[in-house]
């Protein structure tokens, strides 16, 4: 198969992965240049049931095989194509694999640098490993609803799985490390990502500081603040504030004292004395947002050094001047492309544009498994 260039050109990658996780992962080091075949079961993976949109923002570029693993000769195949292969990413639960005559120690048996990463729920060992899941769940178990954000705290679903993508990331990023491992001892090895894992790592932190002497109250939580909040204005838009040096605190005094002349009290001039008072001065700041439009706030903050933001909707994201000048998202006659969000100073491949037919590369591919094509 030909291979376009980019710093992973010479990798290719077996997606076995349905949905999201798996399917990211591989798209991730798609776009940094590695060669992603898709493997999919008859019907296809999941995501194309979801829509043709659910299918494509994980899936361009990539090509595809149907191979039905009940089948002998559909399991050969893909040892064949594991031969030829650097990396393979499944996200069966555990022991599917090896039910199947496809588990780590077979696939080794037919590539000994192949790296393998199963990514599932809770991980391939332990009491909760054969537990179905699927993003609030993890979020659940991992303690995020149970670290405050704010001094009037809610509990709400994130707006984006939050722990599929946090999974993704740690599985794209020790995929490279093991295959670097595997090009220099010729012995590649099962990577073992677990979703719950991986979202509880980044949760620990924080746990860890609520476990200590400064206990659960929200009162006595020092990331917990009155001024760094998301605050609602008068005609029901939001504004995002993000206070923390003494500095901003300052300088959001002085634009705002003409309003609300209560906020340069000696109380409020250090961090500290805005903590011991967060609930009343996060009423005050409420109070005041509300009073008035988001336009409104907007021309007071106009030129002034304060971290604050308005909250977008979902019409006005795509159109800001910065995410044009960026160009992380970018409109296709194919529809809207999402490019990898790292600027390196030497350019990126160019990712293909179509989504994968299902099943529509075998010929190239078994083509190329049988070796009748470049490695």
């Amino acid at each position: 198969m030909t291979r376009g260039g980019g710093y992973l050109s010479g990798l290719t990658v077996l997606d076995l992965g349905q949905l999201h996780p798996g399917p990211y992962t591989a798209m991730l080091l798609g776009q940094l240049g590695a060669t992603v075949i898709k493997v999919e079961k008859p019907q296809g993976d999941t995501a194309r049931q979801l829509g043709a949109e659910t299918f494509a923002k994980y899936n361009r570029g990539k090509r595809s095989i149907s191979l039905d693993f009940t089948c002998e000769e559909d399991r050969s195949t893909l040892l064949q194509l594991t031969a030829r292969s650097d990396v393979l990413i499944e996200g069966f639960r555990p022991g599917v694999m090896a039910r199947m005559g496809l588990d780590y120690t077979r696939l080794a048996q037919a590539n000994p640098r192949i790296v393998m990463c199963s990514i599932s729920g809770f991980g391939q060992t332990g009491p909760y490993a054969q537990r179905p899941g699927h993003d609030v769940n993890y979020l659940a178990l991992s303690g995020y609803w149970a670290v405050p954000s704010q001094v009037r705290d809610v509990m709400g679903r994130p707006r984006l799985r939050l722990s599929d993508y946090c999974a993704a990331m740690h599985a794209a990023l020790a995929i490279l490390a093991a295959v670097d491992d595997a090009r220099v001892s010729g012995v590649g090895q099962h990577l073992d990502v677990s979703i719950h894992d991986a979202l509880t790592a980044w949760m620990a932190p924080a746990l860890q500081a609520m476990n200590g002497p400064a206990g659960a109250a929200i009162d006595n939580m020092a990331h917990v603040m009155p001024d760094n909040d998301v605050f609602e204005t008068a005609d029901g838009r939001h504004l995002a504030l993000g206070i923390l040096e003494e500095t901003f605190w300052q300088n959001l005094c002085e634009a705002l004292t003409p309003d609300c002349p209560e906020l340069s009290t000696e109380t409020y001039r250090t961090r500290a004395g805005r903590l011991r008072d967060k609930r009343a001065l996060n009423d005050r700041l409420r109070a005041l947002f509300a009073s008035r439009s988001l336009d409104y706030w907007e021309g007071v903050f106009r030129g002034r050094d304060i971290p604050w933001a308005p909250v977008l909707r979902h019409d006005e994201v795509f159109d800001d001047p910065h995410v044009r000048h960026r160009g992380v998202v970018a409109e296709t006659p194919d529809g809207p492309r999402v490019a990898f969000p790292v600027k390196f100073s030497k350019p990126l491949p160019v990712q293909p544009a179509a989504v994968p037919e299902l099943d529509g590369n075998r010929d190239e591919i078994l083509a190329w498994a049988m070796g009748r094509g470049p490695r």
